[in-house]
């Protein structure tokens, strides 16, 4: 592999080091990737589209993630984004790495030290009037109430500057000052990009509850969109896997040989399983999304919580909405469930989805191709396994539930008694029920999961 040298940096991406002097200049990882593939592609403009797909390939995040690197980057390399010597911003494009010395080498050996000649003993320098408090001239910047887009970068780099100088000296100095709260959120917030930075905590500190809700909205105002497009991905996931499981379940009921059920069930069947599958999915997607959005640090616990929050919420919704629809307009009244079965639904959903990519780091997981699969299938056995838990508990899932309807209503032809008598019972009993159940979390979990990592198009 090569290794590249310009100016007084010397770049290795075998070593993944990046020197200037023989002193090593720290990056995150993906900051380190950003700057190795504008080098490699120095020759040109690089778009935002490339550098998304290679440096953040297996994660979703926000332009301002892409700026934010450029930004450290080039105080890194004490560049100057208005007379760039490294990194110049191509308008409406992308970036692209100028320096014109760039020096490829191999990178199997050790590079040349450079000696640096002892310098003359200097003489005594005259007195200087004291340097100006970095510290407080930061902390100023960061509690300040921002009025544009560009005082919110203008504050993020602060946040950046202050873990540079230390963390916890800035901690200290902060205090309980005015606007405390949002500026140790900030600071929590940033030090995912600074690689020098100590650690922010929460519950700890002045105000936890204030510097929760200024952290969860942070995060959730910087993903927001990507947050939004991820939720309705799940919704039509689980609504094209609800149709799919009802129109197999209509067509299987139609085939059984004792079963009175046309053909025509299965259409029907399919959009009821659309339906659910979408409200169900869209409950759980938002939950995970934002928590996703929000949590970093507690990542797994973020999202069985997030899932089974929106799980939970949907389900309660549900269960409303069908016992009143029920009673109000045919006169049925049965005991539907909804609100314990989301919660239980989300609550492994969030924890499959955690365990499947928990490789991702400083996004929104949208993993590809054979990868994607995995995921999918992943959150699929983790919902079934909460499906037949609730089943075997004689919770009714959607299709027990249309069982229980079709029961108790007049000559209806969805009754699931035929299925039964398939797996050897009298009725649609515990072995029909769990069967089903577990059909109907394996199709759930996978076609939200597909649905949540789609990528989208940039």
């Amino acid at each position: 592999m090569a290794r590249y040298r310009f100016s007084e940096f010397v770049l290795s991406p075998r070593r993944r080091v990046l020197t200037r002097g023989g002193h090593e200049q720290p990056l995150i990882p993906r900051y380190f990737d950003l700057l190795v593939f504008l080098v490699e592609h120095r020759h040109e403009a690089v778009h935002r589209r490339d550098i998304f797909d290679r440096v953040w390939s297996d994660v979703v995040v926000s332009d301002s993630a892409l700026s934010q690197a450029i930004r450290t980057i080039r105080r890194t390399l004490e560049d100057d984004s208005r007379e760039p010597r490294f990194i110049r911003t191509v308008s409406r494009h992308g970036y692209r790495f100028v320096f014109d010395g760039v020096v490829e080498e191999d990178d199997e050996q050790e590079p040349p030290r450079v000696e640096s000649p002892s310098p003359p003993e200097p003489a005594p320098p005259p007195a200087a009037p004291p340097a100006p408090d970095l510290f407080e001239q930061l902390l100023d910047r960061l509690t300040r109430v921002p009025a544009t887009a560009a005082d919110d970068e203008d504050q993020r780099e602060a946040a950046e500057l202050l873990h540079a100088l230390g963390t916890a000296e800035a901690l200290a100095r902060l205090g309980t000052r005015p606007r405390h709260a949002f500026a140790r959120a900030l600071l929590r917030d940033a030090r995912w990009d600074a690689p020098l930075a100590g650690d922010v905590p929460v519950l700890a500190a002045p105000s936890p509850a204030a510097t929760a809700w200024h952290l969860t909205t942070l995060r959730l105002r910087r993903a927001a969109r990507i947050a939004a497009a991820r939720w309705a991905g799940a919704a039509f996931g689980g609504g094209v896997a609800g149709a799919a499981g009802g129109a197999f379940g209509g067509l299987l009921l139609a085939a059984a040989p004792t079963s009175t059920a046309s053909a025509a069930v299965a259409p029907v069947l399919a959009v009821v399983g659309a339906a659910c599958g979408a409200a169900g999915a869209a409950g759980v997607g938002a939950g995970l999304s934002v928590a996703e959005a929000t949590f970093r640090s507690r990542r797994t616990i973020g999202l069985v919580a997030g899932g089974a929050v929106g799980g939970g919420l949907v389900g309660l919704v549900a269960q409303w909405l069908s016992r009143w629809t029920l009673a109000a307009l045919v006169g049925v009244h049965l005991e539907v469930g909804g609100g314990l079965e989301g919660l239980a639904i989300g609550a492994a959903a969030g924890l499959g989805y955690a365990a499947a990519t928990a490789f991702a780091e400083g996004g929104l997981a949208a993993p590809r191709g054979w990868q994607r699969v995995a995921t999918a299938l992943v959150v699929g056995l983790a919902c079934a396994a909460a499906t037949l838990a609730l089943a075997l508990s004689g919770r009714a899932l959607v299709g027990g539930t249309v069982h229980l309807i079709a029961e108790a209503s007049q000559g209806s032809q969805v009754v699931l008694t035929p299925l039964g008598r398939l797996v050897g019972e009298p009725d649609f009993g515990p072995v029909s029920a769990a069967i089903l159940g577990t059909g109907e979390g394996l199709l759930f979990g996978a076609g939200l999961a597909f649905g949540l990592t789609r990528r989208p198009r940039s």
